[in-house]
């Protein structure tokens, strides 16, 4: 009976192979526990991170950012801020618009010719209320920030981004360096 076991075809048979299939259904194995896992998270951490931001917004932060809300005209912060400084997503911090592109509009919210850097705002068509315009948001938090329009000042581009000042923190340019945005210093160099 020993001799069947040790016939040459059992002997010659490839363990290696074995072993290669044994770890790769482990890793298929690990690989769907740890996709499950990450999706439960993902999961938890949406709800962590909306308690998280209305804990850290108010009210009227949360209804622009969050629930693509627009606040009134004329009664919001910077409407009528002429300081020098720079405009940051007040979810993500990430620096969105500077004064040296805001124009008074007219309109009663702030208006800019340009962001600081395009790819840190996206453009989508918006059908709400019966129009159709191209909302704005902010890559890094996909915050509702206003809508972009094409009466902004020809000289400058025609531009309007007619932006929620909900949506946004100012840094005035004497606390940027302290507020580690130090490197948008030379906009307002630009401007002596």
């Amino acid at each position: 009976m020993s001799d069947m076991i040790n016939t040459p075809r059992l002997r010659g048979f490839n363990t290696s192979a074995v072993v290669v299939a044994a770890v790769a259904i482990g890793f298929i194995t690990f690989a769907r526990l740890h996709a499950q896992t990450q999706a439960a998270h993902k999961d938890m951490s949406t709800t962590t991170g909306d308690a998280e931001l209305r804990g850290r917004l108010t009210k009227e932060q949360y209804y622009v950012t969050k629930q693509n809300g627009t606040e009134p005209a004329f009664r919001n912060e910077y409407w009528d801020n002429h300081r020098p400084g720079i405009y940051v997503d007040v979810i993500s911090g990430k620096p969105l618009f500077s004064s040296t592109d805001k124009f008074d509009s007219g309109t009663g919210w702030p208006s800019f010719t340009k962001p600081i850097d395009p790819a840190q705002v996206v453009e989508k068509s918006d059908g709400t209320f019966g129009m159709v315009r191209t909302e704005v948001r902010s890559r890094e938090s996909d915050a509702h920030l206003g809508h972009l329009f094409d009466d902004g000042p020809r000289d400058k581009g025609g531009m309007r981004y007619c932006v929620n000042s909900a949506a946004l923190r100012f840094i005035p340019v004497e606390k940027l360096k302290d507020e580690g945005y130090g490197e948008f210093l030379p906009l307002f160099d630009q401007k002596k």
